[in-house]
């Protein structure tokens, strides 16, 4: 399989999950993650339409995409692994939204560099569904408060919530928590599912899908 295939068929699975929820056409968003491929395998997929792209690491992406967003204005860039707050300023120069928001220091990093630069990427809080101790993200338990602050300390605009569930668990219950969350906080955005799990975090409200290797292949 091609990537131009493999992309293909991610959007057709998409498609159909979207129907099988009764959610309408267009209602979830494709991630296309790019971490460690090259701007030579990202180049096709923009040609094939493809618009978001997410990154892991603020280094890595600003060593690929202003050159690529330069030439195709279009383009989105997702920050989906963990920021550090020395990186806030990059990161609100390049990415247009940000999945990893999950502590103060840089909740507080954020608002001080969109006030400065007067660009606002989106803004995702990650909340740690499993309380993984070895995982980034807000406890399930404080991320009202999180979102509260967020909004009333920093001024922030959140949108929405991200989560990873265990790997070794059943992720329904995870997508299922952090739709909870999200709906009694007035969030409508929902970064949840990746390449193996996406039908499912679909079926629970995703409207982000963060797909890396389906597409691009194993790293």
């Amino acid at each position: 399989m091609t990537t131009l295939s493999n992309l293909a068929e991610i959007r057709a699975r998409i498609a159909a999950a979207e129907k099988s929820a009764g959610r309408p056409a267009g209602s979830v968003k494709l991630v296309a993650v790019t971490k460690t491929f090259g701007p030579e395998a990202v180049e096709p997929v923009i040609g094939a339409g493809q618009r978001i792209f997410g990154e892991n690491r603020v280094q890595e992406a600003e060593g690929k995409y202003p050159a690529l967003k330069e030439k195709h204005p279009g383009i989105e860039l997702h920050l989906i692994g963990s920021l550090q707050s020395n990186k806030a300023e990059e990161a609100v120069a390049l990415f247009d939204a940000i999945h990893s928001v999950d502590r103060p220091k840089i909740a507080g990093a954020l608002a001080k560099e969109i006030q400065k630069q007067g660009r606002a990427p989106r803004l995702l809080i990650q909340v740690n569904t499993g309380a993984e101790p070895q995982k980034a993200g807000v406890l399930p338990e404080a991320t009202d408060a999180f979102v509260a602050a967020c909004r009333s300390e920093y001024g922030l605009n959140v949108t929405g919530l991200m989560c990873i569930p265990p790997a070794e668990e059943n992720p329904a219950p995870h997508f299922a928590l952090l739709e909870k969350i999200a709906r009694r906080n007035g969030l409508t955005e929902l970064s949840m599912g990746m390449s193996s799990d996406f039908e499912s975090a679909i079926s629970f409200g995703a409207t982000y899908v963060r797909v890396g290797s389906a597409i691009f292949g194993v790293r």
